[in-house]
């Protein structure tokens, strides 16, 4: 965790430039002031290249992206959208705020969708399926992308946790009919909050960029004040200053993912040969963010030492085990929805993937690794470890 421990001077110089050339900080508009700088268009322009895309929409934030996929994708009250159990609560919020059905599978030791499960559970009512690239480990994209084809469902990848990864040599995000991201900042990338979708299709480009300015088509031919329009919407507009940031950052992202994978692949090595590790299942071909190593040990108790140990010695835990709460289906009774769509028993809905999640660890990797940290690292498991 990552972009924020980068930011410095290139991010107050674009931040900057926004001010030298008139300081507007509304997106849209106000051309005579602005000297024709346009910091959130250059940053999704820029972006939708870098991920291999035609066509980008920056957002207020990583769940704006999501809701406003779902409202691109006509998503609405008695559909289905079906995401997996292991995820942020941003995910369900999203689907349940479109006035969707929230459905969850299990995972597999990815710690992603189980594809067989999501087959498992598509009905009548199913219309979309999102897929999360949890803690930076691409989903089984082939898999599940063949299952929504053969369906007949969209695909929205929730890359919040998957900015600058790859699974076959594609980006993550552009796997499927819309991929979301995240900027807040803790992630690959930050603007402080902000998002970003991007598409495939330039309809679906056009629906998604109207629906997230109150319907706003933004016509060309007619003042913003007498602007076209042909759905309602919402508001989860980016303003420039977070376009400037971006922008900035966007530029840091290939070190920033170069490093965090070089400083996994060291904590690993400082931990492989500990007894009863069992590392994290990642698909063939992935190229991952690195944003945490995750493996696996023998039970509950275990990572909880794990996580006790680290603490002892000035280190952390990441999600897992600590935050697995907001991050677990399972706990998330305050969700009506969920709760209902899961015959009220919440509890018994995820039993395999709670087997799976209360015996994992998850390590932040970071940008930088503080001093000694491999040996600290090693040191404070094999005490965990090594206890009856």
């Amino acid at each position: 965790m990552p972009g924020y421990e980068l930011m410095g001077s290139e991010e107050l110089l674009e931040v900057q430039d926004v001010f030298n050339h008139g300081g507007v900080l509304f997106r849209h508009g106000f051309d005579a002031m602005r000297n024709d700088c346009y910091k959130v268009r250059e940053f999704e322009q820029t972006f939708a290249a870098q991920m291999g895309v035609p066509h980008a929409l920056a957002v207020s934030s990583g769940t704006a992206a999501l809701r406003v996929a779902l409202a691109a994708l006509g998503i609405s009250r008695g559909d289905e959208v079906i995401t997996q159990c292991f995820t942020f609560v941003a995910t369900a919020e999203a689907i349940i705020e479109s006035g969707a059905t929230p459905i969850c599978t299990d995972i597999d030791l990815t710690l992603n969708m189980a594809p067989a499960d999501l087959e498992r559970r598509i009905t009548p009512r199913t219309k979309a399926v999102i897929i999360v690239h949890m803690l930076g480990t691409p989903a089984r994209l082939p898999e599940i992308r063949e299952i929504c084809r053969q369906r007949g469902l969209s695909l929205i990848e929730d890359t919040a946790w998957g900015c600058g990864g790859h699974l076959q040599g594609q980006s993550l995000g552009s796997w499927g009919d819309i991929g979301t991201f995240s900027f807040d900042f803790a992630k690959t990338m930050t603007t402080g909050e902000g998002g970003m979708l991007i598409f495939r299709d330039e309809q679906l480009w056009s629906k998604a960029a109207a629906w997230h300015d109150h319907g706003h088509e933004n016509n060309p031919s007619v003042p913003r004040w007498e602007d076209t329009r042909s759905s309602s919407g919402f508001n989860y507009r980016m303003m420039e200053l977070q376009g400037a940031i971006g922008l900035a950052q966007l530029k840091k992202l290939p070190e920033v993912v170069a490093a965090q994978r070089a400083n996994k692949m060291d904590l690993w090595q400082a931990i492989f040969d500990l007894p009863g590790i069992q590392p994290r299942v990642v698909p063939e071909g992935s190229a991952e963010t690195a944003d945490a190593l995750v493996f696996l040990v023998r039970d509950m108790a275990t990572a909880l030492r794990c996580r006790e140990e680290l603490l002892k010695a000035g280190l952390a835990t990441k999600i897992l085990p600590e935050a697995v709460t907001w991050h677990f289906a399972g706990t998330w009774h305050h969700m009506a929805e969920l709760v209902q769509a899961h015959e009220g028993q919440l509890e018994k809905a995820f039993m395999a993937s709670h087997a799976i999640l209360s015996r994992a660890v998850s390590l932040p990797v970071g940008v930088r690794l503080t001093p000694n940290a491999t040996k600290k690292v090693r040191h404070a498991l094999g005490i965990a470890l090594s206890t009856n």
